[in-house]
């Protein structure tokens, strides 16, 4: 049946093409977002790919199944865009006038890094498609992995991530990258050496998702950004817990430097909270909503990803309200949440 369908799609049919296609684009969606770290850069890379494969079907010989050929189709158009000069990250000047943040722990990085939402992950496949593959599926779409990612030179993250996230074999990823194996074997080694530096594993697993222990610390969180109440936030803290908050490069270590923060900006003048979850990169997120104390609509702030340490969080990435229509949540919400 496969065989078919790429005969009608080499002949030009668009239907055929897309039934041929059509069960891996979300999974290539996915792989692109992990290469650039940007969720509407990777479902632009997706569109170039997908035109791309389509120009370039005429030329598909079979030597490869259709997915590996859909990767390395996906794989050079990221790498392209990494190349490209209108792709450059831009770093985000402090977006609040008149307010003056704290002095940052240190700058990140990777100031164009934006989250990705869960339901976009439903129904990927969840099995290690190589015998190669090093990380569970979850480990991979975390943020803080799709971070360290980003830190690796391009050509060491895409040999990284087909061979160690997607268990590409070494030959693949060599034909992919138009290189000799020995090249991508150290390639890889390189690229696991600065990944093992850069990726802090948490002191203790997370809470399984939806569990009864993700919840009740997600419900104090609400009640606390709700309260205002910088002490009950903080209470929640690892030792060594991160704030950051993408494109502005501001990071703030430590729970002495986000109770700072918090007082000074996030709280700053009686501001309080009202909280919508969701999900993003595997993680519990919240939309943050600022409440009007008059009773008046509740004004989005951005999404908050929560990594979470055992019953406790270890770091709070907030982004701008940019991302929120991806996550499908509202501008402003209506009602009386009140004043905490």
């Amino acid at each position: 049946m496969k065989t078919e369908l790429i005969e009608a799609a080499q002949a030009g049919d668009q239907k055929a093409f897309e039934q041929l296609i059509g069960p891996y684009q979300r999974e290539l969606e996915v792989h692109c977002y992990r290469i650039l770290g940007s969720a509407q850069d990777a479902e632009d890379a997706l569109q170039e790919t997908l035109l791309a494969a389509w120009r370039g079907l005429g030329g598909f010989e079979g030597r490869a199944s259709v997915r590996t050929w859909l990767y390395q189709v996906a794989t050079n158009r990221c790498l392209n865009a990494l190349r490209s000069a209108s792709r450059r990250p831009q770093q985000a000047t402090w977006p609040v006038a008149g307010v003056e943040p704290p002095e940052p722990s240190r700058l990140t990085e990777v100031t164009w890094l934006e989250p990705y939402p869960d339901v976009l992950l439903a129904g990927l496949p969840d099995d290690r498609p190589g015998p190669e593959a090093r990380y569970e599926s979850f480990e991979t779409i975390s943020l803080a992995f799709i971070t360290a990612l980003q830190l690796l030179p391009a050509r060491q993250r895409a040999v990284l991530i087909l061979r160690d996230v997607l268990g590409f074999r070494a030959r693949e990823v060599a034909e992919t990258l138009d290189t000799t194996e020995e090249s991508v074997t150290s390639l890889l080694k390189r690229a696991r050496a600065t990944l093992q530096r850069r990726l802090d594993e948490p002191a203790e697993p997370p809470a399984p998702p939806g569990s009864v222990a993700e919840q009740d610390l997600l419900t104090r969180l609400s009640r606390a950004y709700q309260a205002g109440d910088v002490d009950g936030l903080v209470a929640m803290l690892t030792d060594d817990a991160l704030l950051s908050m993408p494109p502005v490069p501001l990071e703030y270590l430590g729970r002495a430097a986000i109770a700072d923060f918090m007082r000074k900006v996030g709280f700053r003048q009686g501001r309080t909270y009202h909280m919508v979850p969701t999900r993003a990169n595997g993680q519990p997120a919240m939309g943050l909503y600022i409440i009007d104390p008059n009773g008046g609509p509740a004004r989005a702030n951005g999404l908050q990803v929560i990594t979470l340490a055992g019953d406790r969080i270890q770091a709070l990435t907030r982004f701008d309200n940019s991302v929120l229509p991806r996550f499908g949540l509202p501008r402003s919400l209506p009602g009386d949440f009140g004043a905490g």
